[in-house]
């Protein structure tokens, strides 16, 4: 049996009630908490710094998932260890040298990723598949919650699966964007293994049910 592992995205949180959707999470089935760090700059809208993130760690029980959406992320690779991430993903598309970039965000203790923006081909990863701890696949555009999912998708998830397979590779694939009740089972089945769930869970009006409902569904 497949254990999918679930994790809802704190961008969607309540921020005037943060530390009530905090608890939620580590009082549900969720496995980690996902975290994106935007800059304004590499994407059109700035969330969380330093501050909140450290705010968070203090409470979070789970696994510590950061997405950074940021240029030049080598420059906070030290800091976000030190704040508490235990998986930090990067931009394919912000990460000139990214070899050396994973190899820094291992070197820290931390699990590497790597996102890749709905344009970017899989294949570019092929030559550091193996430095890759999780593969990020946006479902939509980065930068905003909320947006439709984008039905390419599914067909990305399966060609990154083959090329994990083919160089016998231990990545994980997380689709962050979009996931929903309706579209996870087919996920699940492309190859994913983290989904990330933002707008779906938060806004729901039972958010622990709609885990429960959204890992029962795909764990198959």
């Amino acid at each position: 049996m497949k254990n999918t592992l679930i994790a809802p995205s704190v961008l969607a949180a309540d921020f005037a009630n943060l530390q009530r959707d905090i608890e939620m999470i580590n009082n549900s089935e969720a496995d980690w908490f996902h975290i994106d760090i935007m800059d304004g700059v590499f994407v059109p809208n700035i969330s969380f710094g330093m501050p909140v993130l450290a705010a968070i760690a203090k409470h979070a029980k789970k696994t510590i998932d950061v997405h950074l959406m940021i240029v030049d992320p080598d420059r906070y690779i030290k800091t976000f260890a030190d704040l508490g991430a235990n998986v930090l993903t990067v931009h394919y598309e912000a990460c000139p040298h990214l070899h050396r970039t994973l190899q820094a965000i291992k070197a820290e203790g931390m699990k590497a990723g790597v996102a890749l923006n709905p344009h970017t081909n899989v294949d570019l990863l092929e030559d550091v598949i193996d430095d890759i701890d999780l593969v990020c696949i946006m479902g939509v555009n980065p930068g905003f919650g909320g947006q439709s999912f984008i039905e390419n998708t599914y067909a990305k998830v399966q060609k990154l699966k083959h090329l994990i397979h083919r160089n016998g590779a231990k990545t994980v694939i997380e689709i962050d964007g979009g996931v929903t009740n309706k579209n996870a089972v087919q996920l699940v089945n492309s190859g994913a293994d983290v989904l990330v769930a933002g707008s779906y869970v938060f806004n729901a009006d039972n958010p622990i049910q709609t885990i429960v409902d959204l890992k029962k569904l795909t764990c198959l």
